[in-house]
């Protein structure tokens, strides 16, 4: 999620457990639950100039894990005790941390990225896709209500402000089984019988979703806008990688091959190679139009180069009007 909702939500937490007798240490409990609910994404700071994927590796992962939460929390509370102590004893602030530590994983974990909560019992990415990675609607009135809870001095605000991020999120799973069930009836159209399908939201909302299925030989994606009424949007397939096909020169042992084995990890092994680029393989799940295969990001291999160099990571984000147009008129046409 993005950093402002990550903050506000922990902050939200924070103010909705402040019993009454700190109600005027508000703001200090305000500050320390966003900073410490935006603390791990601090894990964005490993990387490497020369591996181009380790952070994809490492964002997610051990910072974003439950058996972290206590620790991070503590780490939180040591740096922040200083510029709080004037109005909180330290484990009054080690509490406040930890509410608003507690509620980033969780809340990442209902995009569609993917969230090693369990490490390091298990490097499994749980991905809900119940909202978007940017999303007003859940972040606006989570702000507007932090914002009263100081001003009115009342834990009240921040309680109302949890209802509504837990009705919300509730919602977007209604809207994501809605999807998939849609997704299902359109592929069994096709006369597909899909090996795995997922629905996931589309950008900053909760009624255009981007269906993804795969077969034995492609993957397929398509949108539907799910309202009173659903409204499919037909999309396009693509050839699902095969190393031995497609990429004959690659042995499994070069640099390159193995990097690809870490990708493939990290998408899910939702790959394909790109239609304009054979050396461009693709992560079919993100695009900026719901039903087009126009990857957000790849990794580009180097023939030349299989068993000295790493693959490059290449993110590509078209926010063309004319894109921006095609979004708009989904949602409402």
């Amino acid at each position: 999620m993005d950093p402002i909702s990550q903050g506000v939500l922990g902050a939200s937490m924070a103010q909705a457990a402040t019993p009454a007798s700190r109600t005027r240490k508000l703001i200090t409990i305000t500050w320390a639950g966003w900073l410490a609910g935006m603390a791990p994404d601090l894990d964005v700071l490993i990387n490497s100039s020369t591996d181009p994927i380790l952070f994809l590796e490492y964002h997610r992962q051990f910072t974003h894990a439950l058996i972290f939460i206590p620790i991070g929390a503590l780490l939180c509370a040591l740096v922040f005790h200083r510029f709080a102590r004037h109005a909180l004893t330290f484990g009054q602030l080690y509490l406040v941390c930890l509410l608003g530590y507690a509620t980033h994983g969780l809340l990442d974990a209902c995009t569609t990225y993917g969230t090693q909560l369990l490490w390091p019992f298990s490097n499994e990415r749980f991905a809900w896709n119940n909202v978007s990675i940017i999303d007003p609607l859940f972040t606006l009135p989570l702000l507007v209500l932090m914002v009263l809870g100081i001003r009115r001095q009342s834990p009240r605000y921040g309680q109302i402000a949890m209802v509504w991020a837990l009705t919300y999120l509730a919602f977007g799973v209604v809207q994501r089984e809605r999807a998939e069930a849609f997704g299902l009836q359109m592929a069994e159209s096709r006369g597909h019988a899909p090996l795995r399908l997922s629905a996931k939201p589309g950008f900053a909302n909760m009624f255009l979703w981007k269906v993804v299925y795969e077969t034995e030989d492609r993957f397929w994606v398509d949108a539907v806008r799910v309202g009173l009424t659903p409204r499919w949007f037909e999309g396009d397939s693509l050839l699902k990688l095969n190393v031995a096909r497609d990429l004959p020169w690659l042995t499994p042992d070069s640099q390159q091959a193995t990097d690809l084995v870490r990708f493939g990890w990290f998408s899910m092994d939702y790959l394909a190679i790109d239609r304009y680029d054979k050396h461009y393989i693709i992560d079919v799940r993100y695009s900026m139009l719901p039903n087009e295969i126009r990857p957000l990001w790849g990794v580009r291999l180097d023939p030349q180069k299989p068993d000295t160099a790493h693959i490059d990571y290449v993110t590509s984000r078209d926010t063309s009007p004319d894109n921006v147009r095609k979004l708009f008129n989904m949602f409402f046409e």
